[in-house]
C-alpha cells in the first residue's frame, strides 16, 4: 500500500532538514506562517482566476456560450455545462486564439473539456493555484517551501534563493525560487513545459517563455489566503496579465488520496489517459 501523503511530506521535510539547517527556524523567524500547525490547509471552490480592478487580466468565459453550473442544475434542473474561455480575448495572440477556439469546439460537441488533472496529470503553473475542493498545504523549511495539493499528491518545491539555475530543462512545475517580502511569499517560476500544461482550466495555452510571479499573503484576520499572479509570455500574450486567486482556511489533517484509482473515461469525455509507466525506474 502506498504511504500516506503525510508520511511523504514528513520524508520530504526530513530530507530538506538533513540537506540544510539542522532544525526548523522558530515561528517568529518566518515572516508569514502559512501552516501554524500541521492541520492548517487552504481551500478554494473557485476554479477561475479573478480579473484585476484594471489592466489586462486572464482569459474570461466566452460571453456567447452560457455556462450552467452544478448549483444552477440544483436550482433549475438545467443540464450543467463545462465553461469555455473567450477565443476573441484581445490579450491572446492569433495562434493562441485558434488553439482555444479548437478546444472550445471539442467541449461544445460534448467530447471532452475536463482539466488534465481529472486524469491525474500535473497541471503546471499557474494552473496549480486553481485546484479546488481539496486543500492546499504548506511546509516551510529554512531553505525551501513545499506547496502540497492533497489530491493526487501534487507537490511544488519553492527554493528560497535569488537566482534561477542556468540552462533549465522544461518540466511540469518548472523551477520556482522565492523569498519573503514583508508579509508576502513571492515566488518566481520559469522553465515550464508546454506538455498538457495550460494557464487555466479553459486550456489557455502558453510557450516555454512563460514567466510566472505569485505573491502569497494571508489576510490580517488569518482566515483567507490570497495569490496575486503576474504572467508574462511574449509569444502568447500581447502584454503581461495580472490575476487573483483566494482560499479560505480549514483545520483538518492531510488525507491520503489516490487519483489514478478507478479513474477511467467511463463517460466518454475524451480525457487524457491516466499516466502509466511502461518501464520501471530502476
Amino acid at each position: 500500500m502506498a504511504k500516506s501523503v503525510i508520511d511523504r511530506a514528513v520524508l520530504v521535510l526530513t530530507s530538506l532538514l538533513c540537506s540544510g539547517a539542522a532544525t526548523l527556524p522558530a515561528a517568529s523567524a518566518i515572516p508569514t506562517d502559512f501552516a501554524p500547525n500541521p492541520n492548517v490547509g487552504w481551500i478554494s471552490v473557485i476554479a477561475e482566476y479573478t480579473q484585476p480592478p484594471s489592466g489586462p487580466g486572464p482569459v474570461a468565459r466566452d460571453p456567447t456560450v452560457p455556462h450552467v453550473t452544478n448549483e444552477d442544475f440544483r436550482r433549475t434542473g438545467r443540464q450543467p455545462t463545462i465553461a469555455v474561455g473567450d477565443p476573441n480575448s484581445p490579450i491572446l495572440q492569433p495562434w493562441a486564439k485558434e488553439q482555444l477556439r479548437k478546444h472550445n469546439e471539442i467541449v461544445l460537441s460534448g467530447k471532452g473539456g475536463l482539466s488534465p488533472q481529472a486524469a491525474c496529470w500535473p497541471v503546471g503553473v499557474p494552473a496549480f493555484d486553481l485546484h479546488g475542493i481539496h486543500p492546499l498545504f504548506f511546509v516551510q523549511a529554512p531553505n525551501e517551501v513545499l506547496m502540497i495539493w492533497q489530491a493526487d499528491h501534487q507537490v511544488r518545491h519553492i527554493y528560497l534563493t535569488d537566482k534561477h539555475s542556468p540552462n533549465l530543462k522544461p518540466s511540469w512545475f518548472g523551477e520556482s525560487i522565492g523569498h519573503y517580502e514583508g508579509n508576502a511569499l513571492v515566488v518566481d517560476t520559469i522553465g515550464l513545459s508546454t506538455k498538457n500544461s495550460y494557464i487555466d482550466n479553459f486550456r489557455t495555452p502558453h510557450t516555454e517563455k512563460l514567466h510566472v510571479v505569485e505573491r502569497f499573503t494571508i489576510d490580517p484576520d488569518g482566515k483567507n489566503l490570497t495569490a496575486i499572479v503576474t504572467v508574462e509570455d511574449p509569444d502568447t500574450f500581447n502584454e503581461p496579465l495580472t490575476m487573483q486567486q483566494r482560499w479560505f482556511k480549514v483545520n483538518a489533517p492531510m488525507k491520503e488520496t489516490v487519483c489514478a484509482e478507478n479513474n477511467l473515461d467511463y463517460f466518454n469525455q475524451g480525457l487524457f489517459p491516466v499516466p502509466e509507466a511502461d518501464k520501471p525506474d530502476f
